[in-house]
């Protein structure tokens, strides 16, 4: 659909619309979510699984950055100012891939987590391993509620920032 609401009669907008991005359509988007498992198992497996983890999501946050930027390449040939389209889609994915799939979330949950194990030390006379995976099942329970305030967060900073120097149609998310 054209943006008045009306079909559209530019064959490469309608292919564009039924396309599936594996990144964001498939299962392959969960490799994104990959570090926050890892935190949230931190307590009970050695820190080489959880910077594995991060190894995980980091490919998966390259790998879609670089599919963005193929793709933007391929929208805007040989048209002028398409290195710098993208160059634009590169950046503004990996950014946002990287504070929205990684770091903010990694962050969060591991503070989550961190804190949840010393309140249960404190709080309980559990035995310790009970209390690590007390502290496992709340990690990956507080997952799928900080998603989306996470990604929109994102999207407001990036909005408010990086992406006024490009303008919004090289917008990736």
């Amino acid at each position: 659909m054209a943006p008045t609401g009306k079909p559209s009669m530019d064959p490469t907008e309608e292919k564009a619309s039924q396309e599936v991005d594996i990144y964001r359509d498939t299962w392959v988007r969960f490799l994104g979510y990959a570090n926050e498992v890892g935190e949230a198992f931190r307590a009970l497996v050695p820190s080489s699984v959880v910077w594995g983890s991060y190894a995980v999501a980091t490919v998966y946050v390259a790998a879609d950055a670089l599919d963005k930027g193929k793709k933007a390449a391929a929208a805007h040939g040989d048209n002028p100012g398409q290195k710098t389209r993208v160059v634009a889609a590169v950046a503004d994915t990996f950014l946002w891939q990287a504070l929205a799939s990684v770091i903010i979330p990694g962050i969060t949950i591991n503070r989550v987590c961190a804190a949840s194990l010393h309140l249960l030390g404190r709080t309980t006379r559990w035995p310790l391993p009970v209390r690590k995976w007390t502290t496992t099942a709340i990690g990956l329970s507080t997952v799928p509620f900080i998603i989306t305030p996470i990604d929109r967060s994102v999207d407001y900073l990036l909005d408010a920032s990086l992406r006024k120097m490009y303008g919004p149609g090289d917008k990736q998310d």
